[in-house]
């Protein structure tokens, strides 16, 4: 069974993919799995460059196959911000639970039917030698005027999922497994792993 590094130190993420990729033949493991500490600095203008970015040192730095995202959410009223600052939004070393506050208070004066967003997903698969391959996924929503839900992390509880009319954090892991941003841009990611995977019994 091929390693497959997914680039986070993050356990709910890894959780999230071992879900979505359990039926392939790969063994995920985390940045922590394999003795990596270090971070790769997210210099990127767009979600995309920093999944690059991530992708290709950690598969050189690992050898292994590793497959990097960089997601966070959009709000229009705020000119696309928090962006590729998502998790920053608040400043270094904030939780989830700052991050939140500071945005509901960034948008304080902005009425219902003007708090348009969405979450945007980049993945990025990078093997050792170099060869990369790149896919996304979009989910578009709301931003509610209060937090609610226990599932999920992030900005999950203040997400109003256009489709199904509740927070994200509502949503079943096996749900929000399907409609996304990182569902839908792993679906993209799924088809090129089976490629690989069709290769390497070919070779």
């Amino acid at each position: 069974m091929m390693r497959l590094l997914i680039a986070t130190h993050n356990r709910g993420k890894l959780i999230e993919y071992q879900e979505m990729f359990a039926d392939l033949p790969f063994d995920l493991v985390t940045l922590d799995d394999v003795g990596i500490r270090e971070d790769v600095e997210e210099t990127g203008a767009t979600f995309a460059e920093n999944a690059r970015l991530k992708a290709i040192a950690y598969a050189r730095q690992s050898g292994l196959l590793t497959l990097a995202d960089d997601s966070g959410l959009q709000v229009d009223a705020l000119g696309g911000e928090p962006g590729v600052q998502s998790k920053r939004y608040a400043g270094a070393g904030k939780s989830d639970a700052d991050r939140i506050a500071f945005l509901l208070d960034k948008l304080r004066d902005v009425p219902a039917g003007k708090r348009a967003a969405r979450f945007r997903c980049a993945i990025a698969l990078a093997m050792p030698g170099g060869k990369l391959w790149e896919t996304d996924g979009v989910c578009e929503g709301e931003i509610a005027f209060e937090p609610r839900g226990e599932n999920g992390f992030g900005y999950d509880p203040i997400f109003q999922v256009a489709e199904r009319g509740v927070r994200m954090a509502e949503l079943s892991t096996a749900e929000k497994n399907r409609v996304s941003h990182r569902a839908r841009a792993a679906e993209g990611a799924r088809k090129i792993l089976e490629q690989i995977i069709a290769r390497e019994r070919e070779a």
